[in-house]
């Protein structure tokens, strides 16, 4: 029987218990690619008959990990509280970050001096890598985070196009062209869109989907759609807005679902039925918006937990130094019919 020291276990205890040198233990609880299965599989049943926990600050050391992610949004905080769909990448982020034992450093980065403070803390090795979400036209963040030389992975299309960057994003465009493509098969000819803020790149392909599959022109174009941000006020704003411009409208194609739920507001303002008189569609398919709303809400079902999942992955490769061109991938989205359309 092997005798075990006093008080916490040691990796040696571990060793001696598995009856494998120290330093393949400490390769295989350090996460080494280099040892065989079989090895590995009897130092982690070593681990969890004794109790094993490393001690973070000495693994530090030898890893040069910190074993934090980061999670950075561009994005102001009252908005990261507020809307369901950030609510749910947050908790997409944290779930995921758990299964590979990381602790999440939120960090938000709206203003310049924000873009700044979050720079300083990433390339100050507070963390080993991060995921970068929503970032806008001329936000400074995508370049200075690149330029820090820790692994990233982009949630989203950034505006440069993404070249020589990881970045996993959904099917914008192809969910705006089968949310009014459903639109125009049932007979809807005047067809609208409240369409997201033009400084984002979702917004702008969501736009263009909807133009592409309406084969509208600038002019016209220009005329049925009204920007807005993703919120629910945006969204009533813009349709009441539209109401004026296109009175005879018949259909509403909304580049989010709260943005879906404002206009169904304003519809009701102005005494219009749906789906009788306007059919709706919108864009998430956030359980607390698109299944509560009045009527139910016809929608293009994006997955925030597959997404982070998938950045998550493509970020463990960098971390463990697996060499390979950068990823660009995108995620399908799935139209959901509902009441309003």
């Amino acid at each position: 029987m092997v005798e075990r020291s006093a008080g916490r276990p040691t990796l040696e205890d571990v060793a001696a218990h598995a009856g494998i040198s120290r330093a393949t233990v400490s390769r295989v609880v350090n996460g080494a690619s280099r040892v065989s299965e079989q090895t590995r599989l009897t130092v982690q049943r070593a681990v969890e008959e004794l109790g094993y926990r490393p001690n973070q600050a000495a693994r530090s050391l030898v890893t040069r990990r910190t074993g934090t992610l980061a999670v950075v949004l561009s994005e102001p905080g009252e908005k990261l509280f507020e809307d369901p769909f950030f609510a749910a990448v947050i908790r997409a982020a944290h779930h995921e970050l758990s299964t590979v034992d990381a602790q999440m450093a939120l960090l938000i980065a709206r203003s310049p001096d924000e873009v700044e403070r979050v720079v300083r803390f990433l390339g100050s090795g507070h963390t080993d890598g991060a995921l970068v979400f929503t970032p806008r036209r001329g936000d400074p963040l995508p370049g200075a985070v690149r330029s820090l030389g820790i692994p990233v992975v982009f949630g989203g299309r950034p505006w440069r196009g993404g070249r020589g960057l990881d970045v996993v994003s959904v099917d914008n465009e192809a969910g705006a062209m089968q949310a009014t493509r459903l639109l125009l098969s049932q007979g809807r000819k005047r067809i609208v869109t409240v369409c997201g803020p033009s400084d984002q790149a979702a917004a702008v392909d969501r736009l263009t989907g909807w133009r592409v599959a309406m084969e509208l022109g600038p002019d016209q174009a220009g005329e049925w759609s009204e920007p807005a941000e993703f919120n629910l006020e945006g969204g009533e704003r813009a349709m009441t807005e539209l109401l004026r411009r296109v009175p005879d409208l018949d259909g509403v194609f909304a580049a989010s679902d709260l943005m879906a739920v404002g206009a169904l507001r304003a519809l009701r303002a102005a005494g219009r039925r749906v789906p009788e008189d306007v059919a709706v569609v919108g864009f998430d398919d956030l359980p607390s918006v698109a299944q509560q709303s009045q009527p139910s809400l016809t929608t293009i079902r994006q997955d925030p937990g597959a997404q982070v999942r998938e950045m998550v992955a493509i970020l463990q490769e960098r971390l463990r130094g697996n060499e390979f061109r950068p990823r660009n991938r995108m995620l399908p989205v799935e139209l959901i019919r509902r009441e309003s359309a």
